[in-house]
């Protein structure tokens, strides 16, 4: 059975995950060059699981478009892994701070792949919140 590992994290505080599971890593995205929403004082403390963030990103930054075409490669990987037995893909998204951007977005392919592939286990890890 197939088990997805998705990461939310910091290129500044951390960097991109490890591969535990010994296959040498996955997808990396880089949300980077999305809208920061960091950089407004009413986002600032909240995160990307946070109504207030979510909104933003989704109404006034291209993180939609992004996420359309990441499902996009991460369906075809999950279909293509499970027709061939693989056990571990894993998936990250980095920003700035690993705390609005990556979050959300992590959140989303979370909710997408568990939704559309009932039969594969999903797992969450977000290096910098708390």
């Amino acid at each position: 059975m197939l088990k997805v590992i998705i990461y939310s994290f910091s290129y500044i505080y951390g960097g991109i995950p490890a591969d535990d599971s010994g296959n040498g890593g996955g997808f990396v995205f880089d949300c980077r060059f999305i809208t920061n929403p960091g950089k407004f004082a009413e986002y600032k403390s909240k995160t990307g699981k946070d109504f207030e963030v979510k909104l933003f990103l989704e109404t006034q930054t291209e993180m939609t478009e992004l996420l359309k075409n990441v499902y996009q490669i991460t369906d075809k990987a999950v279909k293509k892994y499970t027709e061939r037995n693989f056990t571990n893909l894993q998936v990250a998204f980095g920003c700035t701070g690993g705390q609005h951007r990556s979050v959300y977005a992590a959140e989303q392919l979370l909710k997408h792949i568990s939704d559309k592939f009932p039969n594969v286990i999903c797992e969450i890890n977000h290096t910098k919140l708390n």
